[in-house]
């Protein structure tokens, strides 16, 4: 048998992306699925709120209430495992807890060493890369790396000191060390539903390092771009490629792509409101708590719910860290998120397989035959 002659690859390539953009393949992307386990959800958001309120609020009445964003991106590691059987949960937490600290240390020591933005852009796509493989590898399931991501883009900026890098990671791991021991006194309260698969995770080895370079790839080229057109937070189109790419199926990137912008567009409005009042911490940190809890209870309906208040949360939680930096972020994340999105379609549709291309061929016309 031949190989298949490049046009023919292209012509696939064109007939993939016309099925992606067809009405129906955008009209999946708003439906209302059930999610796996309503309770989990809650334990999970319950967790998480409960170790970013405890780990913030520590920090806020420390010497070092200026570290206080760290030990709340720590704190996400409750986000993990909440389908895991209950003698893995833990280790599932401290793995995660463990990639979160490494993330904040990683691009902290880039950036004390005295890298470019242009090179800190670059380390984080590495990273992401490297923090997809681990996620996939080790099996942590959903949220997967773009919790990870996030984490590094908040390192990403100047460091003055090494006392600085080392208050990064110490805080970081007293926000992951706080979740761990949350999630250990209270996770009799999950149900016994089956550990969801990490996407990925299933695949061969070498399918995992391909997908792994890939995301470095394209996190590499959403970012540069965005640092190109001079855009005021170039990492978070780092972010949007990253989760765009999680999908495990074509049509799954292209329900990511648009669910993620149409869920940060609405998300970002909010943000503004809430920062155009230029609330104080307290407030500001209740706001954070509850979008946390209601982002657990939502997401697994639709993404889009969930992007509504992971794209605010996120935003306050920068404010947190960085408060002088609050004005114009809610439209640069839309912006840097945008371009993420359609950069991580790109790239999955250019560097989508055979298989690839006759499983979204098989999901189209399947559809239409429903």
């Amino acid at each position: 048998m031949h190989a298949p002659h490049a046009l023919d690859l292209v012509r696939t390539r064109r007939a993939s992306l016309r099925r992606l953009l067809t009405p129906a393949r955008l009209r999946e992307s708003f439906a209302v699925a059930r999610p796996p386990s309503l309770r989990n959800a809650a334990v999970a958001g319950m967790q998480t709120s409960l170790a970013v309120l405890i780990a913030v609020a520590a920090t806020h009445q420390s010497p070092w209430a200026h570290m206080e964003g760290f030990p709340a991106l720590g704190a996400l590691a409750a986000l993990f495992g909440r389908f895991a059987p209950a003698g893995r949960r833990m280790s599932v937490v401290l793995l995660s807890g463990l990639l979160l600290v490494a993330s904040v240390g990683v691009l902290s020591l880039a950036s004390i060493a005295g890298a470019t933005p242009a090179t800190m852009l670059i380390c984080l796509a590495l990273l992401a890369g490297a923090l997809t493989w681990f996620t996939n590898h080790w099996g942590l399931g959903g949220p997967g790396a773009v919790i990870f991501v996030f984490a590094a883009c908040a390192a990403v900026g100047p460091v003055d000191a090494w006392r600085t890098v080392v208050e990064r990671v110490l805080f970081t791991a007293a926000g992951a060390a706080v979740a761990w021991c949350i999630c250990r006194a209270t996770d009799r309260l999950r149900s016994d539903a089956p550990m969801a698969a990490a996407p990925g995770s299933e695949r061969p080895l070498l399918h995992q390092w391909n997908a792994a370079g890939r995301i470095a790839l394209c996190a590499a080229s959403a970012a540069l771009l965005a640092l190109a057109a001079g855009w005021p937070h170039p990492a978070w189109a780092a972010i949007g490629a990253t989760a765009v790419l999680q999908g495990s199926h074509l049509h799954i990137t292209m329900h990511r792509a648009v669910q993620r912008t149409v869920g940060t567009v609405i998300g970002a409005a909010l943000a503004w409101g809430i920062l155009a009042n230029q609330p104080t911490f307290w407030p500001l940190l209740a706001a954070v708590i509850v979008l946390q809890f209601i982002t657990e209870l939502v997401i697994g309906f639709n993404y889009v719910f969930g992007l509504i208040c992971v794209t605010p949360m996120a935003l306050l939680m920068t404010s947190l860290a960085a408060p002088s930096a609050s004005a114009g972020m809610p439209m640069a994340r839309v912006l840097d998120t945008v371009l993420g999105a359609l950069v991580g379609i790109a790239f999955a549709l250019v560097f989508s397989t055979l298989d690839d291309r006759a499983h979204l061929a098989a999901h189209h016309e399947n559809a239409r035959a429903g």
